[in-house]
């Protein structure tokens, strides 16, 4: 049995079970977080936050990327969010790859260099600082003010505000 098989056999198992208010996409608490794809951070025990308060967005690296901007201005544009927190955390896998030896990396597996920026850092706090600079500065975004970044610490679950 597959990973999705076992996902689809619990969703067929729960039935009409269905968690928090499906009456509207627009997040009661007005905030759009973005963090990692990290499978140890666990966002909605993190914040104790319940169906329907935020919007969480995830890619590798938790880093503002274009299609993060896109993501947050039709969060903000349409679905009401006013502010942003952003979440990176200790031990990330992107903070043990360099941009070049990845793109070189998925070149010789694919035959095809990447376009696209891979985001590597080495000190996660300066890619906070950097993420959330780019939302402050975004045209794109029509709330920038309430901008708020973090670490998070894998080992001893803190956050720790870096910009």
């Amino acid at each position: 049995m597959t990973s999705i098989d076992v996902l689809l056999k619990r969703n067929q198992e729960l039935g009409d079970v269905t968690p928090g208010d499906r009456s509207s996409p627009r997040p009661s608490l007005q905030v759009a977080i973005l963090t990692c794809m990290d499978a140890r951070i666990r966002v909605f025990e993190l914040f104790g936050l319940l169906q329907g308060e935020s919007h969480v967005l995830r890619n590798a690296g938790g880093v503002v990327t274009d299609d993060m901007i896109r993501s947050l201005a039709l969060s903000q544009r349409k679905l009401g969010t006013r502010e942003v927190l952003i979440v990176q955390h200790t031990e990330c896998g992107l903070s043990m790859v360099t941009e070049d030896d990845f793109k070189d990396e998925l070149e010789e597996a694919s035959g095809l260099r990447p376009t696209w920026a891979v985001e590597a850092f080495r000190e996660v706090e300066d890619s906070v600082r950097r993420s959330v600079q780019r939302v402050r500065r975004s045209d794109f975004l029509p709330h920038t003010d309430n901008v708020r970044g973090f670490v998070y610490d894998v080992k001893t679950g803190h956050l720790t505000e870096i910009a």
